[in-house]
Parts: structure tokens; C-alpha cells; sequence
């Protein structure tokens, strides 16, 4: 699949801050793209530059094949985004914000292509009230009704859960699956709350400290027989020597008094529990840690560790 933005050696400095230190990535066309980093790991910077809204110290930043600089803004008519949260004006509907913002584009906006965006992100009969009137999850669904107004193919999303209850969670999470399912839409969306990015992503990126760690697609990434699977049992009398000397043994991560933790594919926990039973282990808990959380934080514990 052709790429719809990619960066090449993206460098970002505040003084001494480095905030991007050589980022390089792609994002395919049809994507939902996870941005995934910690607080202050350089994900809306690099979001900003994408954006125009700053420019790299050096590298280069490509959309649909060419490359954006200062003399190409035209570029970004192909892009919506919400980078932290929208700004919009709290005294006016959000009909009148949304018709606003429609006016700065150079495309001819139709009220039924405002109407249609409302209906979108599920604003429809709300849409005459008071911005100010809104939960913060109705602002952050009219911001991205005012980055989906003009019919962009990509839309960059910073951090959209912030600051939401799981109720608004869980409609962000519907209406990003609903952009790209039903709208074709290619989604780029920065986050720290994994659990949300493993339900929607199918590419990912994990930034720290500016550095790219991993990306690839979720499904690759996520690999099942990298799956950490931890057992505990109630009587410990000789169990690491046991395992050692089974097959379970090459599977074997790390080991404390009465617990193992393994690196297996999760089909064969039930055989590694039919194992202990059959060597008088009395189970007290097996449970798998195969998550997009889990991985990430084993990723930039290594990175803490090495630095």
C-alpha cells in the first residue's frame, strides 16, 4: 500500500531539549495509525511538524509522495487534525462554530456536508447549543467535525481521550472504527491509554524520548507466541527444578518462590496446566499478560535501563 505521510530523520530541538531525535516512519493509506509514548516523548511535536504548524531542524517529512516544506501548504488540504484540544467559540452553537471554520476552507461547503458531519461524529440535535453548554467529549466530536468538514483522506487526532469519562472513551473508540470502516478514512491518533489504541490500530508507532522504539502492523507486532502467560502455585517444593527439566523449561522468562512466568503461545496453556496437575502442583492462578500494554512498557523499561 502506498504511504500516505512518512518522515524521514526527523530532528526537533527546544535549546537543549531534544524533543524528535531521528524519527523515521510510514503511514499507509486505510490505516489506523497508533502513535503510541509517555508524557513529553515527542508525540505532538512530531504531530506539529506533520502539520506545518513547525518545521524540523532537519529530515524530511513526505504527504502522498511529496515532499511538504514551508512553499508546499497545499499539501495539507488532504489532512484534518485535532491537535490537543480544539479551540473553539464557547458564546456560539456549535452549528455556528462548525459554519465558521467551514468558511476558512477554499472548498465550497454545503450545509448538508455540515449537517452530514454532524450526524458523523453524533452531534445531530445538539448542534444548536452552546458550545460552552458541551461535555468535553461533545468538543472533542465537534472538533472532529471541523477537521472532517472538508473531505480530508487523513485525519490526525492528538491525544483524543483526554480528559474523557469511559463513556466518552468508548464513543471515541466507535467513532474512530466508524472513520475508517465506514468512511475509508486513514486515522492518525496519538495516545498514552494503550487498552484504547490495541482495540483500533492496525499500524503502530511507540516513540520515547524522541527515538522511534518500534512500528510495524499491530498484528505482527502483537505476536502470539511472544504472549507472557504467569503461573503461581500453592506448594513450591522443588517446582523450578521440575520445570527446568521439562519441556516447559525452554520457555521459562523469570522465577520467583511459588510462581514462573513463560513466553508461550496461549493454546497451550491449557497442556502446561494439565502438566502441573499431573505433578501435584496445586494451581492457584494462571493468567496470560499478552497486551499492547505490557509489550510498551517492556519496551521503554529496556530503553530507561540502557540509558
Amino acid at each position: 500500500m502506498p504511504s500516505i505521510v512518512e518522515t524521514r530523520n526527523l530532528y526537533k530541538s527546544f535549546g537543549s531539549f531534544k524533543a524528535v531525535n531521528g524519527l523515521s516512519f510510514s503511514i499507509e493509506k486505510g490505516d489506523v495509525y497508533g502513535f503510541l509514548g509517555q508524557n513529553g516523548a515527542g508525540k505532538s511535536t512530531t504531530m506539529r511538524m506533520i502539520m506545518g504548524l513547525i518545521f524540523p531542524d532537519s529530515g524530511e517529512i513526505f504527504i502522498n509522495g511529496e515532499t511538504f516544506n514551508n512553499s508546499k501548504r497545499h499539501l495539507l488540504k488532504n489532512i484534518g487534525a485535532v491537535i490537543e484540544r480544539p479551540d473553539m467559540y464557547g458564546y456560539l452553537s456549535g452549528w455556528d462554530n462548525l459554519r465558521i471554520f467551514a468558511a476558512l476552507s477554499d472548498k465550497n461547503i454545503t450545509k448538508a456536508r455540515l449537517h452530514e458531519v454532524l450526524e458523523v461524529v453524533g452531534l445531530t440535535g445538539r448542534e444548536k447549543d452552546k458550545v460552552k453548554a458541551y461535555s468535553q467529549g461533545m468538543k472533542q466530536r465537534l472538533g472532529i467535525a471541523i477537521a472532517l468538514v472538508h473531505q480530508p483522506d487523513l485525519l490526525v487526532l492528538d491525544e483524543p481521550t483526554n480528559g474523557l469519562d469511559p463513556q466518552g472513551i468508548a464513543e471515541m473508540r466507535q467513532l474512530i472504527n466508524r472513520l475508517s470502516g465506514d468512511l475509508g478514512k486513514t486515522v492518525m491518533v496519538s495516545s498514552h491509554l494503550l487498552h484504547e489504541i490495541e482495540q483500533v490500530a492496525t499500524g503502530m508507532l511507540v516513540i520515547h524520548k524522541g527515538k522511534k522504539i518500534v512500528s510495524g502492523k499491530v498484528k505482527d507486532l502483537l505476536n502470539p507466541d511472544e504472549t507472557l502467560v504467569s503461573v503461581a502455585v500453592t506448594n513450591d517444593t522443588h517446582f523450578v527444578e521440575k520445570l527446568n527439566q521439562s519441556q516447559w523449561g525452554k520457555m521459562m522468562e523469570r522465577t520467583t518462590s511459588g510462581s514462573a512466568t513463560f513466553k508461550m503461545n496461549p493454546s497451550v496453556i491449557p497442556d502446561l496446566n494439565k502438566w502441573l496437575v499431573e505433578h501435584d502442583f496445586r494451581v492457584k492462578e494462571i493468567k496470560s499478560e499478552h497486551s499492547l500494554e505490557a509489550y510498551f512498557l517492556s519496551l521503554t523499561h529496556d530503553t530507561d535501563t540502557q540509558n
